[in-house]
């Protein structure tokens, strides 16, 4: 097994590309969706479970995890791998959204963050020098520098400023991470919807030099179309021989349209959420199973999945115990997501693999094509 930080980049297709990275915990294949445990669990699921999906690597949360347990106490108990009985990859964020995003009395300077817990309204302050120390004392294998993310649309000037704080931070970041056989620190470009600001972020951060490299500040409310627009320039200005991680997406069409422009990383609640709200993605599109047309269908979900919920219950029994809350109708519908993701990953590896990713990405938009959305 290897005792340091890797990747090896494999097959192109156009712009899409498969490879490895290569951990002392296990190897990540990429294309790869990582599911988000965001406070030491994948909601509704166990370890193994998730693991049975798929998934060579879980996603925690730096800002909910120095709230509650702390990362001291999770150091004190062996790290987080240990803490939820997680033996492959963990990347962390870094907190930085979280705490624009759910914090409260938030105060910004070139230091750091100083915000109120949104669980206890407890004062706390991260830093770029905070962020990595927590991170290390979780045992994170991948670790994010820590930034600041504004939402979209902003004014340009906004933008600007948001991003040079965040590559002094980048550097703040890597000067605080030392050096850590094994690990690895990735870089976040910022730059909102603006290219110039976007390659100004990206030479920034290619200066300092990182492990891998993500690409943030997307998903936050710009819409599926000035995404792609960024996404078509976006990754190709970070280094070739680097993973390049799209932070926060997505939806599978989302997920797809990333791979094919250049991204190899990507995470979301969204599998996770969807399966506690009902919410079930299949081939042919999305289904609501808590809609009456699902009470008397003894079909599976999806005929082709593998998966527990779809080899061995129909969508009455689904609906059925959606409807009357039962908890085992949150752990199916999540493991059934989650294979699905893990599924539609494994798909793209093998057609990048084979030169035929147009004809994958053609038959995927056709298979969705012939379903319905159904309405929460």
């Amino acid at each position: 097994m290897t005792t340091r930080f890797s990747f090896q980049l494999g097959a192109t297709d156009g712009k899409a590309r498969s490879g490895v990275i290569d951990t002392p915990r296990g190897a990540i294949r990429t294309p790869a969706f990582m599911p988000v445990g965001t406070a030491a669990t994948v909601k509704a699921m166990m370890p193994e479970s998730v693991a049975a999906t798929g998934a060579d690597i879980l996603l925690g949360n730096t800002y909910h995890l120095m709230l509650r347990p702390t990362a001291e106490r999770i150091d004190r108990l062996g790290g987080l791998h240990r803490f939820m009985n997680w033996s492959k990859p963990i990347l962390t964020d870094s907190g930085g959204f979280q705490v624009m995003s759910l914090a409260s009395l938030r105060k910004l300077t070139e230091e750091g963050v100083t915000f109120k817990s949104h669980i206890d309204g407890s004062k706390h302050h991260l830093s770029p020098e905070r962020s990595m120390e927590i991170q290390r004392l979780l045992g994170s294998d991948i670790v994010m520098c820590f930034d600041e993310c504004p939402a979209l649309p902003a004014d340009r000037d906004r933008i600007a400023a948001s991003m040079r704080l965040s590559m002094r931070w980048a550097a703040r970041s890597r000067e605080a991470f030392g050096d850590r056989p094994g690990h690895a620190l990735f870089g976040i470009q910022q730059g909102g919807l603006e290219r110039d600001m976007r390659e100004e972020s990206a030479e920034a951060l290619k200066a300092i030099g990182f492990e891998g490299y993500a690409i943030g500040g997307l998903a936050v409310g710009e819409g599926q179309e000035a995404m792609f627009e960024c996404l078509d320039y976006a990754p190709e200005m970070l280094p070739v021989d680097r993973p390049r991680y799209l932070m926060g997406v997505g939806k599978p069409d989302d997920i797809v349209g990333a791979v094919k422009r250049g991204v190899d990383m990507m995470d979301c609640v969204l599998p996770s959420r969807s399966g506690r709200t009902g919410q079930v993605f299949t081939r042919h599109g999305v289904l609501n199973i808590k809609n009456a047309r699902h009470q008397d269908d003894p079909r599976p979900l999806d005929e082709q999945c593998t998966c527990p919920a779809c080899r061995n219950y129909s969508r009455a029994y689904l609906h059925h115990v959606f409807r009357s809350q039962e908890i085992i109708s949150s752990m199916l519908l999540t493991w059934h997501n989650l294979h699905y993701f893990q599924e539609l990953m494994q798909g793209m590896r093998e057609a990048i693999g084979g030169g035929r990713f147009d004809a994958w990405e053609a038959e995927f938009h056709a298979q969705r094509a012939e379903g319905d959305i159904e309405p929460l």
